[in-house]
């Protein structure tokens, strides 16, 4: 999940309820001082929110990882948090991948800079929660989230998300591509990147199974995007880079597959803004996933981590994300209770009609295994 950010996104707007009053009463702080936060599985345990915001605030810091400041408008939800509750938050390594943040949690276990959150591909957090790296948390909007959308005990549950999508400068690219088919013309050669490497990166994992579903695949097989791309580099068209905003605008990769949202934000506006970009979701190949977010089992600040999380999945949070162009996870509901963001919401790149189909944790998990043996040899 590689997160390349160059600018911010739209200002966060007044802080919103959670649902529960935030006043630190004796009651809060008692339950807060009484409670193992980092046993905590909801807000219950700590009697309710005013427990968790004293706890929290006790703690008083808050570690993130790989959260650029315009990725899906982390930089206005991490200054609105931080200004809200007074929580100093430490962001590090925000051009980092999934795979770093569960080495981080791995190299750091024990030390007050370890991640408290993660943010992860879907995969990836699946694989954590398998290692034991992850402690179980239901937010208190938990049933909002879709049963597919979340692991049944708490250890990572879906938050934004978007359709992975074929973006192109269409100064440079006369010839505007609509489908996977499209890429391997000779006219593009030397033009197409992916962000990241589909073994460390969730967004270019994805690439690779929307290029599968375009080529005869399934969620059962993925093989055919991993020789796709082989097919895309012997053709010479794949250009073998990090591709984001930076390539972009270099002209390294006029062509970019990755998602929807992320090209929508950070491509294609904002006041470094590539003139001319173009955002199209494949004909031939549908693919839409969200990213995940957890809580470490070994936060050095499991009070503030859970607190974070109440954060992100209040309507606050998830306008706040719908405005940095993404899906937030709990969109349906906010539509139907009439409080979505509606110029966020019509910002947002269209989408393929019907039904959204995901792939199930066993598909994933799968699908990543053959990704990882297949790939440096296939693609070259």
């Amino acid at each position: 999940m590689k997160k390349i950010r160059v600018r911010s996104w739209i200002a966060a707007g007044s802080a919103l309820c959670l649902g529960a009053t935030l006043a630190v009463t004796t009651e809060g702080l008692s339950a807060s001082a009484a409670v193992n936060s980092a046993k905590a599985t909801s807000v219950a345990a700590f009697g309710g929110m005013a427990g968790l915001v004293a706890a929290a605030k006790k703690e008083g810091t808050l570690n993130v990882i790989t959260l650029p400041d315009n990725w899906a408008n982390y930089g206005n939800i991490i200054k609105d948090f931080s200004k809200k509750y007074g929580i100093k938050i430490v962001s590090e390594n925000p051009d980092g991948s999934s795979q770093d943040e569960i080495n981080a949690v791995n190299q750091l276990k024990g030390q007050s800079r370890a991640p408290d959150v993660l943010d992860l591909g879907t995969s990836f957090a699946i694989t954590a929660a398998q290692d034991g790296l992850l402690a179980p948390y239901k937010v208190q909007s938990w049933s909002n989230i879709p049963a597919s959308a979340k692991d049944s005990n708490g250890d990572w549950f879906d938050d934004y998300g978007g359709f992975v999508a074929i973006g192109y400068n269409s100064k440079t690219v006369k010839d505007p591509p609509t489908s996977f088919a499209d890429l391997l013309k000779p006219e593009y050669k030397n033009m197409v990147g992916i962000n990241g490497n589909p073994t460390q990166a969730s967004a270019a994992f994805s690439a690779v199974f929307a290029a599968a579903l375009a080529n005869g695949g399934s969620f059962n097989n993925i093989e055919p995007g991993i020789q796709y791309f082989g097919k895309l580099a012997s053709e010479g068209n794949f250009v073998p880079v990090q591709a984001g905003p930076s390539t972009v605008e270099s002209g390294q990769t006029p062509i970019v597959i990755w998602w929807d949202y992320l090209q929508a934000s950070e491509i294609a506006s904002g006041s470094s803004a590539v003139p001319g970009w173009k955002v199209v979701i494949p004909s031939d190949g549908h693919y839409a996933a969200y990213y995940s977010q957890a809580i470490s089992a070994t936060a050095p600040h499991p009070a503030a981590a859970r607190l974070w999380e109440e954060y992100l999945y209040s309507t606050t949070g998830q306008n706040l994300w719908l405005e940095g162009a993404a899906r937030p996870i709990e969109l349906p509901t906010l539509v139907k209770s009439g409080q979505a963001n509606k110029s966020a919401l019509a910002a947002l790149p269209a989408s393929p009609s019907g039904p959204v189909k995901f792939p199930t944790e066993t598909q994933l998990t799968t699908a990543e295994g053959l990704v990882t043996q297949q790939w440096a040899s296939v693609t070259g």
